[in-house]
């Protein structure tokens, strides 16, 4: 299909206390679960975005090569606008151009979804979030906890684990 990731990932990437466990998963955990325990191939901006690279096109690139957009629902995500150009590109693509299935990831309990873009809430409604809780955090590297088996459940298929 030309694709060359399973998955491209967005995350707040503004530098918080909050934001430290979103990086610790988005660039230990995700790729630990999914690439090295399961077998995907995941797009992670500032891991498979270069510098130098101008980082508009390089988004979109990526995110036509990959098979799922992974958004992980955080406060900070929902409260940002600078950040949010791959966020406004992936949700164009999966709802404007229907080409690309997205898996959203609440990693918050966000509460009430009023504050969040019309895009989102849409797709909230319409396939709802996969909420990580805390108790993951004891096991978080256990590829057949209930958190990742739903991930895995919307991702392509590959050989999974058995």
């Amino acid at each position: 299909d030309g694709k060359i990731y399973d998955a491209y990932v967005i995350y707040p990437k503004n530098h918080t206390s909050e934001a430290n466990f979103v990086e610790y998963f988005v660039y230990q955990i995700m790729p630990d679960i999914l690439e090295n325990k399961c077998g995907y191939k995941l797009c992670i901006y500032g891991r498979d975005i270069y510098p130098g690279e101008d980082a508009a096109s390089a988004i979109e690139k990526r995110m036509q090569k990959s098979r799922r957009l992974i958004i992980l629902l955080t406060h900070q995500l929902i409260n940002s606008k600078d950040d949010a150009y791959d966020q406004h590109i992936a949700l164009y693509n999966a709802l404007i151009q229907n080409d690309t299935k997205v898996i959203l990831l609440e990693m918050e309990t966000i509460g009430a979804y009023g504050k969040l873009q019309e895009s989102l809430r849409f797709l909230i409604k319409q396939q709802g979030t996969i909420k990580w809780k805390e108790e993951h955090t004891v096991h978080p590297q256990s590829p057949n906890s209930k958190f990742w088996k739903q991930v895995r459940y919307h991702m392509p298929l590959t050989c999974w684990p058995s």
